[in-house]
């Protein structure tokens, strides 16, 4: 799996493309466990070119949830297939996270 940051001035978009599981999840929570992404106001993850998640990918997410909220950092996820929304949805991760269907509204959430 790639992951591509995008920074601007208060919101970071992290780009994944390809298969998050077991052995490409560190990948992510090296990215994910920098410290300046605490300087955006909001971390946006594009799930467009994400085809699979599984439960060790989750768990990143997971991981940096408190910490996001701790320092009032916005985790927003957009574009996600519906295959993998629907990993969200079974373990009940939809009414925890923000996931919307759009950029836009990603940027507006």
């Amino acid at each position: 799996m790639k992951v591509t940051a995008q920074p601007s001035a208060d919101t970071l978009t992290l780009l994944l493309d390809g298969e998050l599981d077991a052995s490409s999840a560190i990948v992510l929570d090296t990215e994910l466990a920098k410290p300046d992404i605490l300087n955006y106001r909001k971390v946006l993850i594009d799930c467009a070119k994400l085809s699979y998640i599984s439960s060790a990918g989750l768990g990143v997410f997971i991981s940096h949830l408190q910490r996001f909220q701790d320092a009032n950092v916005k985790l927003v996820f957009f574009n996600m297939q519906e295959k993998v929304f629907n990993v969200f949805e079974i373990l009940g991760l939809d009414a925890l996270m923000t996931i919307v269907p759009s950029a836009t509204e990603a940027e507006a959430a």
